[in-house]
């Protein structure tokens, strides 16, 4: 089963939770602290395979989740991390976050992740200094990250085989690799994306037979804008027309057409033209046929082939070969080209975790006030609120960071709500 979309809950672990502990030794009441750090939630890791084509997986997975950090332990024993979890993707899968792009796998082995597990707390041992002996805080553990993921797939080939349906895609990916797509005598024989591996001279090309356009298709008329995602990471347009077409001028211009308006870009791509089911007709209506293409594709390489008899078929791979090469030539001095001409200005990363704002919020007469930022939101997801001590510490953090300045500044008092990420407390202790 085909599926190009999909959408899966990711959690990555969350982080163990520190320890609060003292040590106990002969006649010593109550040591030092020696409680130990929790440790790190495991990490959700996609891995690309050409082993896979589609994402039908994903359809009964509904939630990718990693391993929890162990909680640490009394003698400074610290948690052991959680065990990442690897989900393997096909090559050509995008992964989207909130409707933004995090990750593009084009390359078979590529490793990204996609969501981090969260820190372990810091046991009480971390918190013991010479006026404070014996700490009874300990941090909990960060929650992983945790979002739903939109999955999609758009083929990654060389070619990418167009045109109206039963123009003849199917016979000719069969005759020319190693794919064995359905083939019949009827419109829409194939509906899901097919790929097939051609060797020509030393080389190999890889093609994708795409489900037939029709007018209308990137309205999703037919099988439609559902396949022409597929279209959009070819190098190359194999644009085919059936020479029995009665108009195969208008033909070309019709799917033309459709792939402007799905994709601008896509009318600028590489493209060369075949006549096939050639094998019916003498040489002056093949003429004829093509010369009424020709009037409409300035400038376009054209062939007349037969899939079926195996004539002119080497002709068309040797020019799609030089044609993919000349365009992947093309995008790596393009993308050269902007990575020189870009001057990116950048504050560290650590600094920009440490950026924060205060919100004064007012629903219904009550008045609380929400401080965000990545550190500051970090902090407060590892503080035990049950623990009078651990949320003293954030409320030194705050000043520290002086943040409390700006809360004081907007109107707050200290029996004012401060809402950080998902906790909310008083600004100072009552």
């Amino acid at each position: 089963m085909f599926v190009d979309t999909a959408k899966v809950l990711v959690s990555a672990g969350k982080g163990g939770d520190g320890a609060v502990s003292f040590r106990h030794e002969i006649y010593v009441d109550k040591g030092g602290p020696d409680g130990g750090d929790g440790g790190r939630g495991g990490d959700v890791i996609f891995v690309a395979t050409n082993d896979l084509n589609t994402l039908v997986d994903f359809r009964y997975k509904p939630e990718l989740k990693a391993k929890t950090g162990a909680n640490g332990a009394k003698r400074n024993m610290h948690g052991a991390s959680g065990e990442a979890l690897r989900v393997k993707v096909p090559v050509g899968t995008i992964v989207r976050r909130d409707g933004e792009i995090i990750a593009d796998f084009i390359d078979d082995g590529q490793e990204i992740v996609v969501a981090k597990g969260g820190d372990g707390g810091f046991g009480n041992e971390h918190f013991k200094s010479s006026v404070r002996q014996t700490p009874k805080i300990a941090e909990k553990g960060e929650p992983g990250e945790s979002f739903e993921a939109e999955l999609e797939l758009k083929i990654l080939a060389d070619v990418g085989l167009v045109g109206f349906p039963n123009a003849g895609k199917s016979t000719f990916l069969s005759v020319v690799s190693n794919a064995r797509p359905e083939i019949a005598d009827y419109a829409f024989t194939t509906l899901t994306p097919n790929l097939g591996v051609a060797d020509i001279d030393d080389t190999s090309l890889l093609i994708a037979d795409i489900p037939g356009l029709i007018e209308g298709a990137s309205e999703g008329k037919g099988l439609g804008d559902a396949f022409l995602r597929h279209v959009e990471r070819t190098a190359v347009l194999l644009h085919m027309i059936d020479a029995y077409s009665d108009d195969p001028a208008k033909d070309y211009l019709t799917i033309r057409q459709e792939l402007k308006k799905y994709n601008l870009d896509l009318t600028k791509r590489p493209e060369i033209i075949v006549l096939t089911k050639t094998e019916g007709f003498d040489k002056e209506i093949i003429k004829m046929q093509m010369d009424s293409v020709k009037n409409v594709a300035k400038k376009k390489k054209i062939f007349a082939i037969s899939s079926a008899a195996h004539q002119g078929l080497q002709e068309v791979l040797r020019a799609l070969r030089i044609e993919v090469d000349k365009y992947r030539e093309s995008q790596e001095k393009r993308e050269t080209v902007q990575i020189d001409q870009i001057e990116t200005i950048t504050l560290p990363q650590s600094r920009q975790s440490d950026g924060w704002k205060v919100e004064k919020i007012e629903t219904e007469g009550v008045v609380s006030y929400r401080v965000s930022g990545g550190k500051i939101e970090k902090f407060a997801s590892k503080t035990d609120f049950s623990n009078r001590e651990s949320v003293n510490r954030l409320r030194n953090i705050l000043s520290k960071m002086g943040i409390d300045y700006e809360l004081r500044r907007k109107g707050a008092l200290g029996d004012s709500l401060l809402l950080i990420g998902d906790s909310e407390f008083s600004f100072q202790e009552q």
